[in-house]
């Protein structure tokens, strides 16, 4: 099976953007579209239609796509081409425990006070969970926990904790998402945990408690997967 374009394709023609910024931005776009279960575990990626889709050549395409094989996100067959892995949460059972110590750490490795700018970015995370919360949906649920995690990176002053978070963060991400679609878990009720969590942790920044913000991550991660398993 290979790829198509379920999603409205990047504005790469903006002047000001420099050929960093273009692979950053096709790297985030077709990660997204893994994440969010657009390509599915199996899902051959045409380099020619995405080259093509993205208004780039090939040289480029690759280089993102050989940054998502170092993220473990897709596979190159030699003479077959790039397919996205498939996921599975026993496999992944040490990076889940990973992310739980990498959560707690955010506290207390150059923990930085929220700003006022980034207070409101989780108040209106918050908004939106009760939105959903009226309104479920697993798709809009799941770009919402990535935000709310994106957010949080922003509590720590170091690159290396919050790159490496980042980098497992998103080889586990589908696997909620998978569950959700899967019957697994149940979705109103992870909805309705995630909201407490986000509450939590926002009332534990407006107090100044760092500390508590992450160990309250820590928490969630670990209740989510023993939920996962459960299931």
């Amino acid at each position: 099976m290979t790829s198509s374009s379920p999603n409205m394709a990047l504005d790469l023609d903006n002047a000001d953007y420099s050929a960093r910024d273009r692979f950053e931005l096709m790297h985030r776009e077709i990660r997204d579209r893994i994440c969010l279960l657009d390509y599915a575990p199996g899902t051959r990626l045409s380099e020619t239609e995405l080259a093509e889709e993205f208004g780039v050549s090939r040289t480029p395409l690759r280089r993102v796509l050989a940054r998502l094989e170092d993220e473990g996100l897709v596979q190159s067959v030699h003479g077959v081409g790039t397919f996205v892995t498939d996921v599975n949460l026993e496999e992944l059972a040490q990076t889940y425990q990973l992310r739980m110590e990498l959560a707690g750490m955010m506290g207390h490795i150059m923990p930085l006070p929220p700003s006022d700018a980034l207070l409101a970015e989780f108040r209106a995370l918050s908004d939106r969970s009760q939105s959903l919360l009226q309104d479920p949906a697993p798709r809009e649920f799941a770009r919402l926990i990535t935000d709310f995690f994106l957010a949080t990176l922003k509590l720590t002053g170091n690159m290396p904790l919050r790159t490496t978070a980042e980098r497992l963060y998103y080889q586990t991400s589908r696997i909620w998402l998978t569950s959700v679609i899967d019957s697994v878990i149940d979705l109103c009720d992870e909805m309705r945990i995630f909201d407490g969590e986000i509450s939590t942790v926002t009332a534990a920044l407006e107090a100044g408690d760092l500390q508590a913000a992450a160990m309250l991550q820590q928490a969630h991660i670990s209740m989510s997967f023993s939920r996962m398993r459960a299931g």
